[in-house]
């Protein structure tokens, strides 16, 4: 996304004549930052050629998946919905991973049907109920077993899941036992280490402590894992802020575990493919005007996009048309619903605005349209995927009579 002599376009295409055409709020994607995230994903890593599982749950738009897949993605699962819409987009059983922490017996028996790569475990009685349902499938499933390594991913603490306290995975003394378990089954095939730290991660040595709890733990199982699955986590920039995970470290630490263990790798990376290709353009309604500040009301609101009102996240928020003209007061950006949550930011020296203008909230590809809901009775915006001067409506605008 750039401004072209004032005009905002994403690739080739102008925002304005976007929210004429397809009316707003609407999400926006972009195939050629799509394309190089992939391709810079996969450069960092050459190496060791991992396998890449796409988190579904960051972006579930099935036309979208079939973009990622054609790339030789996996994906990285954790609902039944979610592997069903992997399958549908033709995502190849032999390189999904199902995680989550509580997959019910009908997931699990789906799953196994499917013959998907691994269903990853987060606990003893889950262990056993595959063990169950495999003897009486009469089938051997390939499962990995989460590690909760106790690491602080100096992240927001909504989106960590390595500490001791999260939810996640199991400790080391549990971890230990089920491996024994899994051994003494003869419906269980352990055959990888799963772990998964968090989100939105920029340092990369929370990942170097990671391999190391890793690494000593492999040793005490003495137990030959084919496959190591470091989850993913990889963060993107927000806003102005150009912090960035060092991916050339997080590799050489990789490679270096990797001298010591014979092993195929697994990621599962989702904000860092799909995140930054994103876009919500929205109409402002209305300015009202406040004695501190003035209230900036969009047609888009907190069920589009939840990520501001769930964690305080940021998005740069810019105009479709560039102006030198500045507001002496502050624009809060807020939605039509009923909640004081429903805001996007506060922003001061923001360009005057005036009613009906177009307003883009950027990165907003990941966690965007996938968390969005049908709050106050609103119907979900349409999903556009732009490439060059071509769109392409991956999903329709839904309507009032859809949802009654």
């Amino acid at each position: 996304m750039k401004y072209i002599k004032k005009i905002l376009t994403i690739e080739k295409v102008k925002v304005r004549d976007i929210a004429k055409k397809f009316d707003t709020p609407t999400y926006c994607y972009s195939y050629n930052q799509l394309k190089k995230n992939i391709n810079d994903f996969k450069k960092n890593f050459e190496s060791f050629s991992p396998l890449i599982c796409f988190a579904i749950k960051s972006n579930t738009n099935v036309n979208l998946i079939r973009e990622i897949k054609k790339f030789g993605l996996g994906a990285d699962v954790v609902s039944i919905g979610e592997l069903m819409m992997a399958l549908k987009a033709g995502i190849n059983p032999k390189k999904i991973v199902f995680s989550g922490v509580g997959k019910t017996s009908k997931e699990i028996a789906y799953a196994i049907d499917k013959k998907i790569l691994l269903i990853n475990a987060e606990s003893k009685s889950e262990i056993k109920e595959i063990d169950r349902i495999a003897k009486n499938k009469k089938k051997k499933v390939q499962i990995g077993i989460r590690l909760n390594p106790n690491t602080d991913a100096n992240t927001l603490s909504q989106i960590s899941t390595g500490k001791k306290e999260n939810k996640f995975g199991v400790n080391e003394k549990t971890f230990l036992e089920l491996v024994n378990y899994c051994m003494g089954s003869k419906n269980i095939s352990l055959k990888c280490l799963s772990v998964h730290i968090g989100s939105q991660i920029l340092d990369h040595k929370p990942y170097e402590k990671m391999l190391n709890v890793i690494d000593k733990i492999i040793v005490k199982t003495k137990h030959n894992f084919e496959f190591i699955d470091l989850g993913g986590g990889m963060g993107i920039s927000y806003g102005d802020n150009n912090r960035k995970l060092n991916y050339t470290k997080y590799n050489i630490a990789i490679k270096k575990f990797l001298k010591k263990h014979s092993t195929k790798i697994i990621f599962e990376p989702g904000r860092s493919i799909v995140g930054n290709i994103g876009f919500l353009i929205s109409k402002v309604i209305y300015i009202k005007e406040n004695d501190e500040k003035d209230f900036v009301i969009l047609d888009a609101a907190m069920n589009d996009l939840m990520r501001p009102a769930l964690y305080g996240a940021n998005h740069k928020t810019l105009t479709s048309i560039k102006t030198n003209r500045k507001s002496k007061k502050t624009y809060e950006f807020v939605g039509p619903i009923c909640e004081s949550t429903d805001k996007f930011a506060s922003l001061k020296n923001f360009q005057k605005l005036k009613e009906k203008d177009i307003i883009v909230m950027c990165d907003v590809g990941a966690y965007g349209m996938s968390l969005s809901s049908n709050y106050n009775v609103r119907p979900k915006p349409a999903e556009l995927l732009i490439e060059e001067s071509k769109i392409r409506i991956i999903k329709k605008r839904q309507k009032h009579k859809d949802l009654m």
